[in-house]
């Protein structure tokens, strides 16, 4: 499948160039496009893991992209197990690295 010459990537996942937003990602700021994941928002960003594993505390971030793996899990607002391929990033977000099944901390 070929990307016609008038649509770019940009286009193709719904982001609009030329309007970004700010939010943060432990205590980073970072910038994002409207539309965009919070997984693409960090990768454009450079950052590639943002959980680590229950087990062994190994690093993960997105790996299928598309929700059906939970590898990109992130607590976005203070809400853990956020799947952050299909988190829509928003102005003002705070993403933060999840540790093991994130509920550490929480009232349950």
């Amino acid at each position: 499948m070929s990307i016609p010459p008038d649509r770019t990537p940009a286009d193709l996942v719904g982001a609009a160039t030329g309007s970004s937003f700010e939010f943060t990602f432990d205590g980073r700021t970072l910038t994002a496009l409207p539309g965009q994941s919070i997984a693409a928002a960090l990768w454009s960003a450079g950052i590639l893991a943002w959980r680590t594993t229950r087990v062994g505390g190994r690093p993960r971030g997105a790996f299928c992209g598309i929700g059906q793996c939970y590898d990109c899990l992130a607590t976005v607002n203070g809400r853990p197990n956020r799947r952050a391929c299909l988190v829509t990033a928003r102005p003002g977000d705070a993403v933060t690295t999840q540790e093991g099944h994130g509920h550490a901390g929480l009232d349950t």
